[in-house]
């Protein structure tokens, strides 16, 4: 059956027009053939509200006495009984009568959506669980009657009702919603200008919230990567310079022109750590634009556009906004800086904004060059060999008289700037074509010493040389950066096939996936915060590494959103912004993973409560019969003795006198058993492991059996080392286990209990010769309230077998079913020995049988 689905209007405060709606909404369904009934609505003797009621079906309401009155709530069961395709239900989160079926009237539309009714409900913004301390904050007033936020969220539409302050205030003065008498106090309390103001704002950024939401998991399904503007959210590109803080405000006002607007402000480093910015300023920045209401972020990126870009479509923005470069004119030989690049790649969805500054034009240091990720030691290598070589190598030809002519010398030059080339990458291999085309010039090219060329052949030559090695140095470059690419993109899907597994196998713990995350990213530590609500503080759900424990995702290093309360924070570095989109999938796993750890400790907790269920169950059947059966015999016997009409001779009193005292020994058994049961499911057995002899404590256990010389054979050896058990434990069990096995035995078959030495164990074994127990049932025999075959049902309540393990296994042993040779049953006590104060054997008889 498929779930109804849920219509939820939303108002910022009483009065705003939520049931009006809704009752409007029911009479457009009936009109197009739809089949609605109203559960529950309160008018409130609203007039507009209760003519909207006319003309709608209405189910019976059920009625509740409670302190003296009588109170009426929704019928759930009639409900169900009509089963309507609509159903109207009036103020969700509204709390039952006690005696209702529910405790609030969510849980009560709950059930109709799951028997498939759609519903159709009212809200206002107070009554969101989350939402309680910022009301009370703003109305003076706490909301008792709250519903969870995620049950609103659930809903499959939510539309707002919305309505100003004013005019709001103007339905209150003409008694549109409260009586007149209360209209006063109602004005200059709870319906003040202020309070309502700052209530609608709550709805209204709530809603948009809820359209985020929506507008992020559409995108995400469809795998939309364009930039959709339906929000203004600003990305500010901070340098770390001075003019960061006319560039934060400028944003503002920018994010202030329109409703909604979001400011981020990012810092992009290099990944080499090489910056001129200033920690102080950076500081100061990131307090600037949060007391704005922005957020600070810090990604690592070689190449600065391409970076921002990528930051900016990650995270759905509509504007940048950057500073005019402080660049002198001729520091532009180096490129168009990042400005210019960004407006050329950023596209028809994001607009660039240039600012200017006092700072611009002022000039900053020299660009850093791209490493190509060959490694700080190889690019060293590199500009020696572009710079240093030709210099060695025009040294040497000056002064050997080799006469190699100036084809073969160009051919010597251009192997030193591939060699700088596959060493250092681009740059080193310009420079060395650069000082080796002026040393050629210089030194070989006729006229020599002069930077003049007078063979047309020459020129050709050098040009030739210029361009073959400009061309090898951007192959190898080019060649180090698809290596880099691919290697990464390969670990990338390592991970992903990881995480991916991880989800189908369900393996990884949260501990285990947190490591992973910090092994991943190099982090110090890594952790997974969490919050109940917005105004409540973050805990710490699971926590990595080394170091203080982060207590909120923007003290972190690197933060990740996941959901609108839990982040995963990682300490230890700025990670690039290439590296969020692997731990954006981290994050969501570690989310997977926590749910799946409370699902599962719910479900341990749901089942020890069931298992509970089931003891108390069986626990009642034993007292209502098994406890009764010998107390019914006691007080027969009792009352017979005490009866005036009868003379009993002394034989049948003494009859009688027995059949009570047997009465009594059963229910103290059974009684005995029951307490026992009880400390073992509420784990307060605590052993008192004491070095005992076998052969003291088994012929105690013996001495509530009848006649026990004629049906129990013991064989335990004298030369048996000490046990390390509880005495009194280790006689309760022995002497379930014997009584169960004289139970079951024939007659004039003993039961046979003997005991042997193994290692550093020692077995007792109890031999019957009965039925035996089938392969499948061994283990079913020793839980609790279990009786095999056809046991009598006076002959006890099934806990025997279950508090001989119980007692067992918290001295440290076991107890097992095993099959008897020839036919039977026998149950093996295994005990840890005491070796080291095992008896001396002596020269007396090595076993004792009764």
């Amino acid at each position: 059956m498929a779930r109804g689905k849920l219509r939820i209007y939303l108002g910022a405060a009483p009065g705003v027009g939520k049931t009006y709606a809704m009752l409007s909404e029911a009479h457009r369904r009936i009109e197009r053939g739809t089949d609605c009934v109203v559960a529950f609505v309160e008018h409130h003797n609203r007039p507009r509200t209760e003519v909207m009621l006319h003309g709608l079906e209405e189910v019976p309401r059920k009625e509740l006495e409670y302190r003296g009155g009588v109170f009426t709530e929704m019928d759930v069961d009639a409900v169900l009984a009509r089963r309507p395709a609509v159903a109207l239900v009036d103020e969700l989160p509204h709390t039952n009568i006690p005696g209702s079926r529910n405790a609030k009237r969510w849980q009560d539309v709950e059930e109709l959506l799951a028997a498939g009714i759609d519903v159709v409900s009212t809200v206002n913004i107070q009554h969101l669980e989350s939402l309680g301390d910022v009301v009370e904050s703003i109305t003076d007033v706490r909301q008792k009657e709250t519903v969870p936020d995620e049950v609103v969220r659930r809903a499959d539409q939510i539309e707002l009702v919305d309505m100003s302050p004013p005019a709001l205030r103007r339905r209150m003065a003409h008694g549109n919603i409260y009586k007149p008498d209360k209209v006063d106090a109602a004005l200059s309390n709870y319906f003040r200008p202020g309070n309502l103001t700052a209530l609608r704002e709550l709805a209204l950024l709530w809603v948009a919230d809820r359209v985020d939401e929506y507008l992020n998991e559409y995108r995400s399904q469809h795998r939309v990567s364009k930039i959709w503007g339906s929000r203004e959210r600003i990305v500010v590109g901070l340098t770390g310079g001075p003019e960061g803080r006319t560039l934060i405000r400028r944003a503002t006002r920018l994010a202030e022109k329109g409703a909604g607007g979001e400011v981020l402000a990012v810092y992009i480093s290099r990944s080499d750590g090489l910056t001129s910015a200033s920690p102080k300023e950076l500081a100061v920045q990131r307090t600037l634009v949060e007391d704005l209401g922005g957020t600070f972020h810090h990604v690592v990126g070689d190449d600065i556009p391409v970076a921002l870009l990528d930051f900016a479509r990650g995270v759905n923005a509509t504007q940048i906004v950057l500073g005019v470069s402080r660049r002198k004119s001729w520091q532009y030989v180096f490129g168009p800086g990042v400005g210019a690049t960004v407006a050329r790649d950023s596209g028809p969805d994001l607009d660039v904004h240039l600012i200017t500054h006092d700072e611009a034009g002022k000039g900053r240091g020299l660009p850093v060059a791209r490493r190509a990720h060959l490694g700080r030691s190889r690019v060293l290598w590199g500009w020696l060999t572009g710079i240093g070589g030709p210099a060695l190598l025009t040294l040497l030809l000056t002064h050997v008289d080799a006469n190699l002519g100036l084809t073969n010398d160009m051919l010597l030059f251009l192997t030193l700037t591939v060699a700088s080339a596959l060493l250092g990458g681009l740059f080193p291999a310009l420079a060395s074509a650069a000082v080796g085309t002026m040393l050629l010039n210089w030194y070989f090219t006729p006229p020599v010493h002069r930077i003049t060329i007078a063979d047309p052949k020459n020129i050709l030559a050098l040009v030739i040389f210029v361009g073959v090695a400009v061309s090898v140095a951007s192959v190898v470059d080019l060649a180090a950066r698809r290596t880099h690419q691919a290697a990464r993109l390969r670990a990338e899907s390592e991970i992903l096939s990881f995480l991916a597994g991880n989800v189908l196998r369900g393996e990884t713990g949260l501990e285990e996936l947190l490591e992973r995350v910090r092994e991943t990213f190099i982090m110090e530590s890594a952790a997974l915060l969490e919050r109940t609500s917005d105004v409540e503080p973050w805990t710490c759900a699971g926590r990595v590494g080394p170091g203080q424990p982060v207590k909120r995702p923007e003290d972190a290093d690197v933060d990740m959103p996941v959901g609108d309360h839990m982040s995963l924070a990682l300490s230890g570095r700025v990670l690039p912004a290439e590296d969020r989109r692997v731990l954006a999938a981290f994050a969501a796993q570690a989310a997977v993973v926590l749910d799946r750890q409370r699902l599962q400790s719910e479900a341990d907790q749901a089942k020890e409560l069931a298992e509970g269920n089931r003891i108390r169950t069986a626990l009642l059947a034993a007292v209502s019969h098994d406890l009764r059966t010998p107390l019914a015999g006691i007080k027969a016997s009792v009352t017979s003795l005490r009866s005036e009409d009868v003379e009993w001779s002394e034989e049948d009193q003494a009859e009688l006198l027995a059949a009570i005292e047997e009465g009594a020994d059963r229910l103290d058994h059974l009684v005995g058993n029951l307490l026992d049961m009880s400390r073992l499911q509420t784990g307060t057995v605590e052993p008192l492991i004491r070095e005992v002899d076998l052969d003291e404590v088994v012929p105690l256990a013996l001495v509530g059996i009848p006649d026990p010389e004629s049906v129990v054979a013991l064989d335990i050896p004298e030369t048996l080392p000490m046990v390390a058990v509880d005495k009194g434990l280790l006689e309760r069990s022995v002497a379930n286990v014997v009584e169960n096995a004289v139970k079951y035995s024939p007659d004039g078959e003993p039961v046979v209990v003997s005991a042997s030495a193994l290692a550093d164990r020692v077995e007792v074994r109890v031999v019957d010769r009965g039925p035996g127990v089938p392969d499948e049932a061994k283990d079913r025999i020793f839980a609790p309230f279990q009786r095999y075959g056809d046991a009598p049902r006076g002959n006890g309540v099934g806990l025997g077998l279950a508090v001989a393990r119980g007692f067992a296994e918290a001295m440290g042993g076991t107890l097992t079913a095993e099959d008897t040779p020839g036919g039977g049953l026998t149950m093996v006590l295994t005990l840890p020995a005491a070796l080291r104060h095992a008896p001396t054997p002596t020269d007396l008889s090595a076993t004792a049988t009764s």
